[in-house]
């Protein structure tokens, strides 16, 4: 498998030169997930495909609400000392899109030129490089991701109205794969699903969560890239669809201590170079796990406490993972075990699979797969036996290492890991640290809705 890195087509450049808008839509993501772009006339637009563009590189400079990070130093990548310069970013053609929801506006992700800084702690520029690693090794990375979310019959005007207090659901009541909760407020349901199709995020299913207002969506497998792309903008387009109905989607890690958490499970395989079989699988193990997958899945539970940032990236993330909410607190794993940190489900060559449940919906999908695929490969590389620790019960009770418990411990470890740093890079790890140890200071002890005015519509 090569790079999805491709040049633009002339059936797409003819498909934007007809289009009846004049405007293309282009978009990078900043290190929460979030979607930073703008709108360009579609003249413009050839210019920038072929020469790429500056974007301010302010973007990894500042956290989800704007505020610049005011604990850099010297050394992080952008800052007041670097003045905020532009950074040459590149359009990816092949991430080209029509917004179903918005006119079928063409639309495009971008990164940034690896000659940049910006790139060193760009995301999707991160889940490249560490793509070219497993390919470059002979493995062709397939990944999906899963995720969980409420969903509120309120406006963005409201939530501040009401200062996120008695807020109210889009259904009631805790009612997990309701045919008949579905079936209400059946107009966006069923534009979620068609129109994510249309703009190539199909989905593998989607239902009703335990809990009031909660979905659950599966997106397809793909090509890590693709699938960390289709991940990203499945949340932001969630969000979209849901203003059209005076609706709110949330995917707070945990709005409500009362309630479950939301997930962003992600689902992991490493298949041969050409994409035909599945080297996860062996039919004569007695688990029908490959030596390869047995290394990779050793590999997480040997790196994932000290990159837990890249999973849990807010200080809600800690309030999910906790014993009795389908959240795992220790790095165990079982066979199709959902009480565990990785849950091995390996009945079939083609389905054969880890699934990571330590992600929750509030990750950014690049940096979750990075995580996951760059733990996957150290446990490869450096042959890392999976200890006789399968948990064929609770896993709460059972072995393995506890998780870090709040995000201040977590990113200690982070950046001062040998191992995250081998697995991530010195720089990426230096300024996603310096970012974390700031997303810690900004909470505010007297202001008991400190986390709901901060994650609850952003992340």
């Amino acid at each position: 498998m090569q790079s999805t890195q491709t040049h633009p087509t002339q059936a797409m450049v003819e498909k934007i030169i007809q289009h009846p808008s004049p405007k293309v839509k282009i978009a990078v993501t900043d290190l929460d997930g979030i979607l930073r772009g703008k709108v360009v006339h579609k003249d413009k637009f050839f210019s920038l495909l072929e020469k790429g563009f500056g974007f301010c590189d302010v973007i990894f400079g500042w956290d989800l609400a704007d505020q610049l990070y005011e604990n850099s130093s010297s050394k992080a990548i952008t800052g007041w000392h670097t003045g905020f310069p532009d950074a040459e970013a590149k359009i990816a053609p092949e991430t080209f899109r029509e917004v179903p929801w918005d006119q079928d506006t063409p639309f495009f992700l971008a990164d940034f030129h690896s000659s940049t800084t910006a790139s060193k702690v760009c995301p999707r520029s991160l889940l490249r490089r560490i793509r070219q690693k497993a390919i470059d090794m002979g493995f062709s990375p397939m990944f999906s991701q899963e995720f969980e979310w409420f969903n509120f019959s309120e406006t963005p005007e409201s939530l501040r109205e009401k200062r996120y207090q008695h807020l109210q659901p889009m259904t009631p009541g805790m009612f997990g794969y309701s045919i008949l909760r579905s079936s209400y407020k059946n107009a966006f349901f069923n534009q979620l699903y068609d129109e994510m199709t249309l703009f190539k995020v199909p989905l593998e299913g989607l239902h009703t969560e335990t809990g009031p207002g909660v979905y659950e969506a599966a997106i397809q497998v793909n090509d890590i890239l693709e699938a960390a792309d289709r991940a990203v903008l499945f949340k932001t387009g969630v969000k979209e669809i849901a203003y059209q109905h005076e609706l709110i989607a949330s995917f707070m890690a945990r709005w409500n201590n009362e309630l479950p958490g939301c997930s962003g499970h992600v689902h992991q395989s490493l298949w041969d170079i050409d994409g035909q079989r599945n080297l996860f699988y062996e039919e004569e193990d007695p688990l029908h796990m490959s030596s390869i997958a047995k290394h990779y899945l050793a590999g997480l539970i040997y790196c994932f406490g000290d990159i837990l940032p890249l999973c849990a990236p807010t200080t809600n993330s800690y309030q999910r993972l906790v014993e009795g909410y389908w959240a795992p607190t220790k790095l165990n794993w079982g066979i199709d075990n959902r009480t565990t940190a990785f849950r091995v489900l390996p009945h079939g060559e083609k389905s054969c699979r880890i699934e990571s449940r330590i992600p929750g919906s509030d990750t950014n999908p690049y940096l979750a797969m990075s995580a996951c695929l760059a733990a996957g490969l150290y446990g490869i590389e450096n042959k890392i036996p999976l200890e006789d620790s399968l948990t064929t019960g609770n896993g709460y009770e059972g072995q393995g290492k506890k998780l870090p418990t709040s995000l201040e411990q977590a990113t200690e470890l982070f950046q001062n890991s040998m191992i995250a740093k081998d697995l991530l890079g010195e720089d990426f790890v230096a300024h996603y640290a310096m970012t974390r140890a700031w997303e810690v200071s900004q909470q505010n002890p007297q202001d008991t809705l400190w986390e709901l005015k901060r994650y609850f519509e952003i992340i």
